[in-house]
């Protein structure tokens, strides 16, 4: 894959998101808080996501070891 075809890919993958989005009908100025509001909001579901899901796997997996029978003993 060369440049030029990756940066066609990536404008081409840009112009999807105004699509689904909508944003090309907004102004410059609201189409610039509109991808900062977003961005902000996307990162802190995986900041979310990266802190509290290891958490509740484990969680789970303990309950279930437990319910399946599987105790350890603590020394």
């Amino acid at each position: 894959m060369d440049i030029k075809h990756a940066k066609d890919y990536l404008y081409w993958l840009y112009y999807q998101y105004l699509l689904i989005t909508c944003c090309y009908v907004l102004e410059p100025w609201e189409q610039s808080m509109f991808h900062t509001i977003f961005i902000t909001v996307f990162a802190m579901v995986v900041y979310t996501a990266y802190v509290f899901i290891p958490i509740h796997i484990h969680l789970a997996l303990e309950f279930f070891s437990q319910l399946l029978g599987d105790q350890r003993e603590s020394t």
